[in-house]
């Protein structure tokens, strides 16, 4: 039996060149989209919180129970989700609500487990959409200042001062 030695043709080294080419073509590529989107700013960037515009409604009349609005920025490249509020300046729990209406025009509240705050947008609460339901301590007055925690998937707790105010004023 004769060993035949390996020897390089032309054919050879063309198909060895070509064969560990490819690899090196597709790894190029991937590596030059995930360069131009990190440099884009959108690889990797977390969730960045803000809670601005925070008011509660004064309670009126016999009832102790009002409403509180939030302005949540994430101006972040990834989702946040909003989970619960929590506040010291009140009794009981709170509750994530969304305005609801019938098809008889009665309109209720309907509790949430969460809210989404989409990356690059904000989530405006309002008496008309999505807002915090709690009861006010005794003797809260217009101008006070109630102290919040928000509560995040990502981000964590976010603290935030909300002013009382009369329903209707400031454009709520």
């Amino acid at each position: 039996m004769t060993v035949h030695p390996w020897r390089p043709t032309r054919r050879r080294l063309a198909d060895t060149l070509l064969s560990a080419l490819a690899p090196v073509a597709v790894c190029s590529v991937a590596l030059g989209g995930l360069t131009a989107w990190t440099s884009s700013g959108n690889a990797g960037t977390p969730a960045r919180i803000a809670v601005t515009d925070a008011h509660v409604f004064m309670p009126y009349g016999n009832t102790r129970d009002t409403a509180a609005f939030f302005r949540i920025t994430n101006s972040g490249g990834a989702d946040d989700r909003l989970l619960k509020v929590t506040v010291s300046g009140a009794d009981g729990e709170t509750a994530l609500s969304r305005h609801r209406m019938t098809s008889g025009r009665a309109a209720y509240a309907e509790t949430v487990d969460s809210a989404e705050v989409r990356a690059g947008d904000s989530l405006a609460m309002s008496p008309t959409g999505l807002d915090v339901t709690l009861r006010a301590k005794p003797g809260w007055r217009e101008f006070d200042f109630v102290p919040f925690t928000l509560y995040f998937q990502h981000s964590g707790p976010v603290k935030a001062l909300a002013i009382v105010v009369r329903p209707g004023r400031f454009g709520v």
